[in-house]
C-alpha cells in the first residue's frame, strides 16, 4: 500500500479496488487517512471507507464517511471529485430510507459533475431508480450513462451499467434482453482484475435464474458465486440468505438451516454485525419449521426477536415473533398467553400493512380453539376472514381457511365445504406466483389444513363419494405444485420473471419499513396478467381443467379397482372404486403404517445377504400386518381384475407388491386417481424406437443391458461417455420404450431433486419438467436407489411418472448385491413380457411369479413397483 501515498492519481485506484480487493482497498484507505493527507486525497479515502460500510458494513457509518467525503471535495475545490461521492451518497441516502435527500444529492451531481463523472453518477442514479420501482426512469438514465461510458472506452462502468440494464429488464419481464446484457457484462469483466464485480455478477445472474423459475441453475450459479467471494475474503452472508430462499423454494429446507447456522456460526466467530446476524437465525427459524423442527424454530426465532429488539427494527422482531408463535404452537406448547401473543401481532402486523396479518389473527383463532375459547376464536377468526375478498392471494387464503374454522365452530358441514372449495380456488389459480418459500410453504400448509377440513366435514356428513372428491381435490392442487424450470410460453415466462423480482424488492422494502407504492402497485398489476394467462393455460391444456368425476373413473375402471387410502385426523380410510360404486373401509393409524413399512424395508434389505432365508417368514407375516393396517377389510372386496393403489405421500416406502392381496396381481400406483385416468387418455409415441441406458460405476455393470439389445434388434445404446444427461433427455424425448440402468438417489426432502446418475453427473426429475413427454415405458434396473419420479400426493415429483405412460422404478434406498443379481432376471422377464405387448403391470406381475423362491429373489420382485396407467 505505500504506493497509494504518492500522489492524487495512485489514491483515486483505491475506488476499483473496493470491488476488486476489498480489504486492501481498505486498508489503503486507512493508511492514508493515517498520514496528513491533502483534502483531495482524504476524500478519496473516505470515499472508500463509505463504500466498503455501505456495502459490507454499517450503512450509518457509511453515510458518516461519504459526507466527509464530500465535504473535503469541496474544501479541494475539485467539482469532478464532489460529484462522484454525492452519486455515492445518493445511493446510501436512499438505503438509508432518506430518498428525497438522496435524489437532490444525485441533482448536485448531475450538475457539478461532466462528462464520464457524470455518466457515472446518472448510472447510480439509474439504480436508485430501480430500487424505487421507476423502470422508464431507469432504462433512460442508464442509456445515457452507456453512450458516454462507451465513448470513453471506461470498461468496469460499462460493465456495471449492462449489468444494471439487466436487471431492469429482468423486472420488465424481457427475460431475453437481461441475458444478453448479462452475457455481455460477463465478456467485459473477464478482461478485467475486478474479482469482486465478477462474482457480484454471476450471483446476479444466479438471482435471476431463481426468478425465471429455474431453480437448478440459480444453486449452481449462487454457489460458483460463494467460491468467488471466498477467494477475496468478501462476506457472503446476503449470499447466504439468498441461497437459503432458493433452498427452501426447491423444498430444501434441512439444508438451508444448515447454511444458516453455518454463516451464524461464521459470523459470531469474526464479530460481525449483529443486524445480518439476526436475519439469518430469522432465516433460519423459517427454514427449521419449514423442515418440522419446531424446537430448533422457537430457538433461533427467540433469539432473532431479542436481536431485532435491541436493534429497534419492529417490522423484523414482529415478522420474527410470528415465526416463533407458529413454532411454539406446533410443539404443543397452546396457552391463552400464546393467543394474547398472536393477537398482538396481528395488531403490529396491521399497523404496518403487511399482507401476514391475517395470518396472525388466524392464528390466533386456531390457538384459542384448541383452548376451547370459542368466544374468543370467533373474535380472531372474524377478523382474519375479512381478507377472504380482497388482498393477495396468500392472504385471501387465509381468509377463507378462518372461515372454514368459523363455520366448523358453529357445527355447519356445508359452510365449511364451500369455505374450503373457495379457498383451495385461490390456491389454483394463483400458484405460479407463490414461487417464493415463505409463500409457498404458508399457502400449501394452508391448503393441506382446507383439504383436512373439507375431508373431516365429508367423512361426518357426506358419503363416500365425497369423501373421495376432496381426496382427489386435495392430491390435484398438491401435485400441481409450480415446476422449478421456467414456463415454456413466453408471455409467462416474461410475467412470473417480472412479478417475481418487482415482489422481491417490495418485500425487501416493506421490511426496512420503506415501502415503495410503485413496486406494490406493479406487482399486483403482473399478479392479475399472470392469473389471466395462467387460467388461459389451463384452459386449453387437456384435463387440466377438468373436476374429478366419479362416476367417468368408475366407468373407466371396468372389472378392475381403484384403490384410493385418506387420511383423516391420521387414520387411513380406504374408498374403494369398482363395480360401480364407492365404499369405504376405516383400517389403521398411519403412523403405525409408516413404521411397519420402515421395519420391512430394513427386512428387505437383510434379505439380500446370503444365508437369510430363515427372514423370508418373518417379512411376510410384516407384510400381512402391514396389509391390515392399510387395507382392512378392503382386501377381500378387491374383486379378480387388476388393481390401482392411489396411497398418500407419507407411504412411498410401502411394496405394494408384499401384500399378500397385491401379490398376484396387476398391480400399479398411482399419485391420485386424476392422474391415473388421464394418463389411460394419453396416446403413446408412435415409431418403436427403443432407448437403452447404462450408467457409470454399476456393480453389475448393468449386465442386463446387452441382453436387452439382442431382444429389441437395434436400439440406440448410450452408455460410457454417451450416456450424458443432453443425450439421455433427447433420446428419451419421443421413444416407445426406455430402460435406465443407473444408481439413483431419492431425495424425501426434495424429491424434484431426486436423480439417476449419469456420465456427466445426476439427471433430476427437474430436468423432465423441461423435456417432451418421454417414453411410454420407462424402467431403472436394480442398481438405481428408489425412482426419481416416486412420490403420490404431496409434491410434483411424480414428473418422470406423469410423462411416462406408464413409469417404473426401484424401491430401495440402497441395494445389496444379492439383489442386483436378483433384478437381471426380473428385469429380462419383465422385458420378455412388455415385447408381447403386455402392459407394465402384467408383465411386472409375470415376471415376479417367474422368479426363483429364494428370498433374495423373492425380495427383489417385491421390491419393484409399476407407476401410471401401467
Amino acid at each position: 500500500m505505500r504506493g497509494v501515498t504518492a500522489g492524487s492519481d495512485s489514491v483515486l485506484e483505491l475506488l476499483p479496488m473496493v470491488f476488486a480487493a476489498p480489504g486492501e482497498a481498505l486498508a489503503g484507505a486507512r493508511e492514508v487517512l493515517d498520514g496528513d493527507p491533502t483534502p483531495f486525497r482524504a476524500s478519496v479515502a473516505h470515499h472508500v471507507i463509505g463504500i466498503w460500510q455501505r456495502d459490507f458494513g454499517d450503512i450509518r457509518l457509511a453515510l458518516h464517511h461519504l459526507r466527509r467525503a464530500r465535504d473535503l471535495a469541496a474544501r479541494a475545490d475539485s467539482a469532478e471529485r464532489e460529484a462522484d461521492v454525492l452519486g455515492t451518497l445518493g445511493v446510501a441516502l436512499v438505503h438509508a430510507g432518506r430518498t428525497r435527500q438522496g435524489l437532490e444529492a444525485f441533482e448536485r451531481g448531475i450538475a457539478r459533475g461532466t462528462g464520464q463523472t457524470r455518466a457515472r453518477v446518472l448510472y447510480r442514479r439509474a439504480y436508485v431508480w430501480w430500487v424505487l420501482g421507476r423502470h422508464p426512469e431507469a432504462l433512460e438514465d442508464v442509456r445515457r450513462a452507456i453512450a458516454v461510458l462507451r465513448q470513453a472506452d471506461d470498461v468496469i462502468w460499462i460493465a456495471r451499467a449492462l449489468t444494471l440494464r439487466a436487471t431492469v429488464h429482468l423486472a420488465l419481464g424481457a427475460v431475453d434482453r437481461a441475458d444478453a446484457d448479462f452475457t455481455a457484462a460477463e465478456r467485459l469483466w473477464e478482461t478485467t482484475g475486478q474479482e469482486h464485480d465478477k462474482a457480484d455478477a454471476v450471483e446476479s445472474r444466479g438471482l435471476a435464474a431463481f426468478r425465471s423459475g429455474d431453480i437448478p441453475v440459480a444453486l449452481q450459479l449462487l454457489d460458483e458465486a460463494e467460491e468467488m467471494y471466498a477467494k477475496l475474503a468478501t462476506p457472503t452472508f446476503m449470499l447466504t440468505i439468498r441461497r437459503c430462499e432458493v433452498l427452501m423454494s426447491a423444498g430444501l429446507a434441512g439444508e438451508a438451516l444448515t447454511h444458516a447456522d453455518a454463516a451464524v456460526r461464521l459470523l459470531d466467530g469474526i464479530g460481525g454485525q449483529s443486524t445480518r446476524k439476526a436475519e439469518l437465525l430469522l432465516v433460519a427459524a423459517r427454514a427449521a419449521r419449514l423442515a418440522d423442527d419446531p424446537h430448533t424454530a422457537i430457538a433461533r426465532a427467540a433469539v432473532a426477536v431479542r436481536l431485532f429488539a435491541a436493534q429497534r427494527r419492529t417490522w423484523w422482531e414482529t415478522h420474527a415473533r410470528l415465526v416463533l408463535i407458529e413454532a411454539r404452537l406446533a410443539a404443543g406448547r397452546a396457552s391463552g398467553r400464546l393467543v394474547a401473543d398472536a393477537a398482538a401481532v396481528a395488531d403490529r402486523l396491521a399497523a404496518f400493512g403487511s399482507p401476514s396479518a391475517p395470518e396472525a389473527s388466524l392464528l390466533a383463532g386456531r390457538i384459542a380453539l384448541a383452548l376451547g375459547w370459542t368466544a374468543d376464536a370467533e373474535r380472531h377468526l372474524a377478523v382474519a376472514a375479512r381478507s377472504r375478498h380482497g388482498g393477495p392471494p396468500l392472504a385471501r387464503m387465509t381468509g377463507w381457511a378462518a372461515q372454514a374454522l368459523r363455520a366448523q365452530a358453529a357445527g355447519s358441514g356445508r359452510g365449511v365445504l364451500e369455505a374450503c372449495r373457495r379457498g383451495l380456488d385461490v390456491l389454483d389459480d394463483h400458484r405460479t406466483t407463490l414461487g417464493a418459500s415463505e409463500l409457498r410453504a404458508r399457502a400449501t400448509a394452508q391448503g393441506a389444513e382446507l383439504a383436512a377440513l373439507a375431508q373431516r366435514a365429508s367423512l361426518a356428513s357426506g358419503g363416500p363419494r365425497r369423501l373421495l372428491v376432496w381426496s382427489e381435490r386435495w392430491r390435484a392442487t398438491a401435485l400441481s405444485t409450480p415446476p422449478t424450470r421456467p414456463p415454456s410460453d413466453p408471455a409467462l415466462l416474461s410475467g412470473l420473471t417480472a412479478f417475481r423480482e418487482i415482489a422481491a424488492r417490495a418485500e425487501e422494502a416493506r421490511m426496512e419499513g420503506h415501502p415503495v407504492p410503485a413496486l406494490e402497485r406493479e406487482q399486483r398489476r403482473l399478479e392479475r396478467e399472470i392469473r389471466s394467462r395462467t387460467l388461459h393455460m389451463r384452459g386449453d391444456a387437456p384435463g387440466e381443467g377438468d373436476r374429478f368425476d366419479p362416476t367417468r373413473l368408475l366407468a373407466r375402471l371396468g372389472e378392475g379397482r381403484l384403490v384410493e387410502l385418506a387420511v383423516v385426523d391420521g387414520r387411513v380410510h380406504v374408498l374403494l372404486c369398482g363395480d360401480g360404486r364407492v365404499r369405504r373401509f376405516e383400517t389403521g393409524l398411519l403412523a403405525e403404517a409408516m413404521a411397519e413399512a420402515e421395519h420391512i424395508q430394513a427386512g428387505l434389505r437383510r434379505l439380500a445377504h446370503p444365508g437369510a432365508e430363515a427372514r423370508l417368514p418373518v417379512v411376510e407375516a410384516a407384510g400381512r400386518h402391514l396389509e391390515e393396517l392399510l387395507l382392512g377389510d378392503a382386501a377381500r372386496h378387491l374383486g379378480s381384475g387388476p388393481v390401482v393403489v392411489v396411497p398418500p405421500g407419507r407411504l412411498h416406502r410401502v411394496p405394494w407388491a408384499l401384500l399378500p392381496s397385491l401379490r398376484d396381481r396387476v398391480l400399479s400406483v398411482s399419485p391420485s386417481a386424476g392422474s391415473w385416468l388421464r394418463a389411460l387418455d394419453t396416446e403413446p409415441p408412435s415409431g418403436g424406437r427403443h432407448v437403452l441406458v447404462r450408467g457409470p460405476g454399476l456393480a453389475t455393470g448393468g449386465a442386463e443391458v446387452p441382453d436387452l439389445a439382442d431382444q429389441y434388434g437395434r436400439p440406440t445404446i448410450l452408455e460410457h461417455d454417451d450416456a450424458e444427461v443432453p443425450r439421455v433427455l433427447a433420446e428419451l424425448d419421443g421413444a416407445t420404450l426406455a430402460h435406465i440402468a443407473a444408481h439413483g438417489t431419492f431425495r424425501a426432502d426434495s424429491p424434484l431433486f431426486s436423480s439417476l446418475r449419469m456420465a456427466d453427473g445426476p439427471l433430476i426429475v427437474h430436468d423432465f419438467e423441461r423435456a417432451s413427454p418421454a417414453a411410454r415405458t420407462a424402467s431403472s434396473s436394480p442398481a438405481a436407489t428408489r425412482p426419481a419420479s416416486r412420490r403420490s400426493a404431496r409434491t410434483n415429483s411424480s414428473a418422470w411418472s406423469r410423462r411416462c405412460s406408464p413409469g417404473h422404478g426401484r424401491r430401495h434406498r440402497e441395494q445389496r448385491p444379492g439383489q442386483r443379481r436378483g433384478g437381471r432376471p426380473l428385469m429380462l422377464s419383465l422385458h420378455k413380457g412388455l415385447s408381447t405387448g403386455l402392459s407394465l403391470a402384467e408383465a411386472l406381475r409375470d415376471a415376479r411369479a417367474a422368479l426363483p423362491g429364494d428370498a433374495v429373489h423373492q425380495a427383489t420382485g417385491w421390491a419393484f413397483s409399476a407407476f401410471g396407467a401401467a
